[in-house]
């Protein structure tokens, strides 16, 4: 059974190795500084539109992080 935690922690794992700051996130997605810093902390999880945003900008298949695939 797949979980909330498993795909949070895919998300920020993938944040974090792909180089792109917090601000340039925040910039590219239309949302806050504090708001990305929510995702990374695990506070918060993106609505389902941030989430596919997030997936472009990243250059990330959602079913990777969604832990469909490996």
């Amino acid at each position: 059974m797949i979980t909330i935690d498993q795909i949070r922690q895919r998300l920020i794992l993938e944040i974090q190795s792909s180089g792109i700051s917090q601000r340039e996130i925040a910039i590219g997605l239309g949302v806050s500084e504090p708001t990305v810093s929510q995702y990374m902390s695990g506070r918060a999880m993106p609505s389902l539109e941030t989430f596919a945003n997030l997936c472009k900008l990243l250059d990330l298949d959602p079913s990777y992080l969604l832990c469909v695939k490996d």
